[in-house]
């Protein structure tokens, strides 16, 4: 890099993990205005980690580009160099943030992110940890983690953000534990394929409670008007959700889903800046899940030529008859196979509509119960959707269930 420039960061620290230190801001090419150089900040915080107690991630830095073909090599790079910090994800549910720094910028529009990891140690000791890692469920031992490409040229993640002129432009990096980790087959080995979103740090949320039972066996989501799966997990103890970060709109659909669990959407949830929070319930009348049966479907993703596409994602989605889609469950396809096998539900989805002020009432919809389309995504190639809907058999049964991708 040329005419490197190092910043003095600015603003609170919020620090997890261990060896910890202030970031070092670097910018590639010369100074500029301050009516054409903005500065950009950056956050991160992190959707559910699903079968895991913890997630560690060591990041190193962040690099932006205003082209979104940019290579790793190419110039126009402006990177937020950190001393290597060691965060655990799955502190930073709920909207919880962990601030990353500022980086001085030109102003214009940039459309790449690349998120850069280190590498885990050869012989990782208490003093001199893995760098990533997880901690599965009920287990106390860490498992290493393997990021291909990410000590290199970083995890390339898409992004569509302005910086403007003597103003700061705040985004966070909404890391998908949950779908960034994947597990090789039967080795016992696992992945991480970050699954990132760059969004704005917007005031708004929707907060609402589960049963404090259920809190550590559902997830909530929604989907936000750029079709982006925004997910989290309740509190342990009071069984508070919080959808942050979320555009205005007036027609979310808030998904409560869990394995053997019926499913439970409200529809019509309003998000505005100027209302800043909407509150769905309250703790006395916190949503409850009945048990359900469930069945499986399972399969995996190629191409035409059956090429195995170890990069895809599988959602299982429902439609209600009144046309919200409810994202059930959903996982990373194993990446030496690309199989892929999700249990569902098999009793109808509990709808209810909001209405502010007022109580959540809910209903079945019995149209759609033991239906869902399996939806397949993978980079470079165009989403596909079973059509119509896969119809789940009997409990604990399995069907069987190919998707094939085309560029």
């Amino acid at each position: 890099m040329k005419n490197m420039q190092k910043w003095r960061p600015s603003g609170a620290w919020r620090w997890a993990g261990v060896g910890l230190a202030a970031p070092i801001l670097v910018a590639c090419g010369g100074g500029g205005s301050a009516s054409s150089q903005g500065t950009l900040k950056l956050a991160l915080t992190d959707a559910p980690a699903c079968g895991y107690d913890h997630v560690y991630v060591t990041v190193t830095g962040i690099r932006v580009h205003q082209s979104a073909a940019a290579g790793a090599n190419d110039a126009g790079w402006r990177e937020l160099a950190l001393a290597p910090q060691r965060i655990d994800l799955r502190a930073l549910t709920n909207g919880v943030l962990q601030e990353l720094g500022t980086l001085p910028l030109p102003a214009g529009n940039y459309q790449q992110v690349r998120l850069l990891l280190a590498a885990n140690p050869s012989n990782p000791t208490p003093s001199n940890p893995l760098a990533n890692a997880l901690v599965l469920s009920g287990a106390t031992s860490e498992i290493a983690l393997t990021t291909p490409s990410a000590q290199q040229s970083g995890f390339k993640l898409k992004a569509n953000f302005n910086v403007t002129g003597g103003q700061v432009s705040d985004m966070v990096l909404d890391f998908d534990a949950c779908r960034s980790v994947v597990q090789a087959g039967s080795s016992g080995n696992y992945q991480l394929k970050p699954v990132v979103s760059v969004i704005p740090r917007l005031t708004t949320r929707i907060v609402g409670y589960v049963d404090p039972a259920l809190a550590g066996s559902v997830t909530v989501s929604t989907r936000d008007p750029d079709d982006v799966l925004r997910a989290t997990v309740p509190d342990a103890v009071s069984g508070q959700f919080v959808l942050a970060y979320l555009p205005e709109s007036t027609n979310y659909t808030v998904v409560v889903a869990g394995q053997n669990l019926t499913t439970a959407a409200i529809t019509g949830v309003p998000v505005s800046i100027a209302a800043g929070t909407t509150t769905l319930n309250s703790a006395a009348a916190a949503i409850t899940l009945a048990p359900s049966a469930s069945a499986s479907v399972s399969g995996s993703v190629t191409d035409a030529a059956s090429m195995a596409l170890t990069e895809a994602m599988v959602d299982a989605q429902q439609v209600l008859g009144s046309g919200q889609v409810l994202d059930v469950a959903w996982s990373a396809v194993d990446p030496l196979s690309a199989a892929y096998s999700l249990s569902l539900p098999l009793a109808a989805p509990m709808q209810a509509a909001y209405v502010a002020g007022a109580p959540l009432v809910f209903g079945a919809d019995a149209s759609v119960a033991g239906k869902y389309n399996i939806v397949a995504r993978a980079p470079g190639y165009t989403s596909q959707s079973t059509a119509p809907a896969v119809v789940l058999g009997a409990a604990n049964g399995t069907t069987s269930k190919d998707l094939v991708l085309v560029p």
